[in-house]
């Protein structure tokens, strides 16, 4: 099952053409408490090496000005709405000002509505661009993960605004914790639209097990080191 898996994460279209919806082949005892306890696990060993850095971008942001950190609403797991948190990478008043983009040019419109993103979002500011680029704007989402709000390999936490566009794979998605990492982080990624994204969330609580979870953890380090993220 990894490999077919995989063939997900590295020719996404193609697969997911070729799918049919999968029959659930994951591990059920590890989707209970051994999962979370890898999560907290790995989070606490991280922490010697990641706190330095979270200081070092803490400072860089309020050096540029504002609140260095950026809290929005999500949907988790059975629903639960929490606050999920990332280094600033935007101006301020991101939001209206989004509004005003998406009202003023159809074309932008268009490519937010399909895939929840812009590829080159006027909003990121210089610092902004580097974190996304590095996946560095996510680290304050470790927190989250010993909240419990989140997992380190999941569904990519979803706003509220955007539970319609999952249609039926909602149900997978709020079957588990939204995760810091998943299936789609690290093959898709920007590149396709919302309901590609879904589905690459359904398959990943289909075939949820320890050991994908640890293979795509390392893919993860992968991804962040080609700079692929915006």
């Amino acid at each position: 099952m990894l490999s077919g898996v995989f063939e997900m994460a590295m020719y996404p279209d193609e697969a997911l053409q070729r799918r049919r919806p999968l029959a659930r082949s994951g591990s059920e005892y590890y989707r209970q408490s051994p999962k979370r306890l890898v999560d907290i696990a790995l989070v606490v060993l991280s922490l010697p090496l990641v706190l330095p850095i979270m200081a070092v971008i803490t400072l860089a942001l309020l050096i540029e000005g504002g609140n260095p950190f950026y809290a929005q609403d999500r949907l988790g797991r059975g629903g639960r709405r929490f606050r999920v948190w990332k280094f600033r990478t935007m101006v301020r008043d991101a939001d209206a000002i989004l509004d005003d983009l998406l009202a003023q040019d159809p074309a932008l419109r268009r490519e937010w509505n399909a895939t929840q993103k812009l590829r080159n979002d006027p909003r990121i500011t210089r610092a902004g661009k580097v974190l996304r680029r590095t996946s560095l704007d996510e680290l304050p989402q470790l927190f989250n993960i010993l909240r419990g709000d989140m997992s380190i390999v999941g569904p990519r936490p979803m706003m509220p605004d955007q539970l319609e566009l999952y249609g039926a794979h909602a149900s997978a998605y709020f079957a588990l914790r939204p995760g810091l990492t998943g299936l789609w982080q690290v093959s898709a990624r920007n590149d396709v639209d919302f309901s590609q994204r879904a589905r690459l969330d359904a398959v990943y609580e289909r075939t949820l097990s320890f050991w994908q979870d640890m293979m795509l953890i390392l893919a993860t380090f992968r991804v962040v080191l080609r700079g692929t993220g915006h």
